[in-house]
């Protein structure tokens, strides 16, 4: 009898151990910094100093549209809808093209593209989205922020991949990949969390310099942790270190906060998501940020409004949550939310600015 129980219990060691090395094993475990691939056509463009560069940022929703509310956007999870249909995606494909070829920028900064994920078919949806804008879109890089080849959430119950990418009509020197802190979960949990990232792109200049872009996503539904705060830190002194070196740089994206002010104008509801004092004041204390406080707080406020909840009781864009953060080094010469004939495409709307290079 006591060997029989001394064999169990190394069985079951043994297979606690496998099950531990399998979910490692399928599960995205990134550096604290990591360099990653860029890819340029032939002879592309380069930079000139004094030149004029359009941006966009934008958050596709993973090109799921506005009919739907998916179960993660209620608070309690409860929402009804699990994914979107292929017609869906493939229309919102093409509004996105539609509007990129309209707009014209530059440099695309994209957040929230799925590559190999169940719930959009397993599309990489960064190639897909390449085939159909104009050919010198061909210069981009990209980085994950969630990745498993199985997630047991009973709305996924498959592959997750997630992404940033950069694209530009201009050549691309080297990327980088800054992790950034994580929600803290019970250990099994933990292996299939978001990994939030700083997506770095260098771009050189005619005259020797450089442009430094970064692209990134905060996390959300971090509530009753400092995960937040750690990643606006991470932000902050990155940026702090940019600037000491004399660096001309631009952060865009989805930060998922508020600026200061705006969570008195807040319904209760949406209140549950943020918290009173804004964890980006340190970053509109040292930093130009597009919106400013007081646009975003000012009589026309709602002008500089970018996310749209997917929640049939939300008639509109109703907070701001996307910015543009840059610096001294740089002439903004011009910067808007993309309202007009855009609340259909995604829950995010698109932000432009046109700067100036030194």
């Amino acid at each position: 009898m006591l060997r029989f129980l001394k064999w169990s219990a190394v069985t079951v060691v043994f297979l606690v151990l496998a099950l531990a090395l399998l979910v490692w094993s399928t599960t995205f475990h990134p550096p604290a910094l990591q360099q990653e691939p860029v890819v340029n056509i032939t002879q592309a463009p380069v930079l000139k100093s004094g030149q004029d560069v359009k941006l966009l940022s934008w958050n596709l929703q993973y090109m799921s549209g506005k009919n739907y509310e998916f179960w993660y956007d209620h608070i309690d999870g409860n929402g009804p809808d699990i994914r979107a249909s292929k017609e869906d995606i493939s229309t919102t494909f093409n509004q996105v093209a539609e509007l990129i070829i309209a707009q014209n920028p530059d440099i695309i900064l994209l957040q929230e593209l799925h590559d190999n994920a169940k719930r959009t078919d397993y599309e990489d949806q960064l190639q897909r989205l390449l085939t159909i804008l104009p050919p010198e879109y061909s210069n981009y890089s990209e980085t994950f922020y969630w990745q498993a080849d199985f997630v047991p959430l009973p709305q996924i119950m498959g592959s997750v991949g997630m992404k940033l990418a950069v694209i530009s009509k201009y050549k691309l020197s080297d990327a980088l990949r800054h992790q950034l802190a994580t929600i803290k979960a019970d250990p099994v949990t933990d292996q299939f969390n978001f990994r939030r990232a700083i997506q770095e792109v260098t771009l050189p200049v005619s005259d020797g310099s450089k442009l430094s872009l970064m692209n990134t996503h905060f996390d959300a539904f971090a509530q009753g942790s400092d995960t937040m705060q750690q990643q606006v830190l991470y932000m902050e002194q990155l940026l702090a270190g940019k600037n000491a070196n004399g660096e001309a740089w631009v952060i865009a994206g989805d930060l998922n906060l508020l600026p200061p002010g705006q969570y008195d104008n807040m319904d209760n509801d949406a209140k549950g998501y943020y918290q009173p004092t804004s964890e980006l004041e340190r970053i509109y204390t040292q930093f130009n940020v597009i919106p400013s406080i007081e646009q975003a707080n000012g009589a026309n406020a709602k002008d500089w409004f970018t996310h749209f909840p997917n929640r049939k009781e939300i008639p509109g864009p109703d907070r701001t949550i996307d910015y543009f953060v840059y610096s001294d080094q740089l002439q903004v010469n011009a910067a808007q939310v993309l309202q007009h004939n855009t609340w259909h495409i995604s829950d995010h709307l698109p932000m432009i600015m046109t700067l100036t290079l030194p």
